[in-house]
């Protein structure tokens, strides 16, 4: 499941958990002059290693197709979506 939050900077932010537990994020980027996003585990994840070096995301096919909407928006605007799409 896909919980859209809005940052104290006003950027949006996508979390959700992965296969295995570990807690990830899609957010908005701050950077100037170009649209970037970040997208990742957080540290506090169960599959952070010891050397401060953090794991990847382990997405099922169902996962990655929740995310694709996100990331085709993204494409198409340079920004994430503020609130969550369904296809119903």
């Amino acid at each position: 499941m896909l919980e859209h939050i809005m940052t104290n900077r006003g950027f949006v932010r996508i979390e959700f958990v992965d296969k295995y537990g570990s807690e990830c994020s899609l957010q908005e980027s701050s950077l100037a002059f170009i649209s970037c996003v970040w997208l990742g585990v957080h540290k506090n994840s169960p599959h952070y290693n010891d050397d401060g070096t953090t794991s990847r995301m382990h997405l099922t096919q169902d996962m990655v197709k929740e995310l694709l909407p996100l990331l085709e928006h993204f494409v198409e605007t340079g920004y994430l979506p503020q609130e969550a799409t369904t296809d119903d």
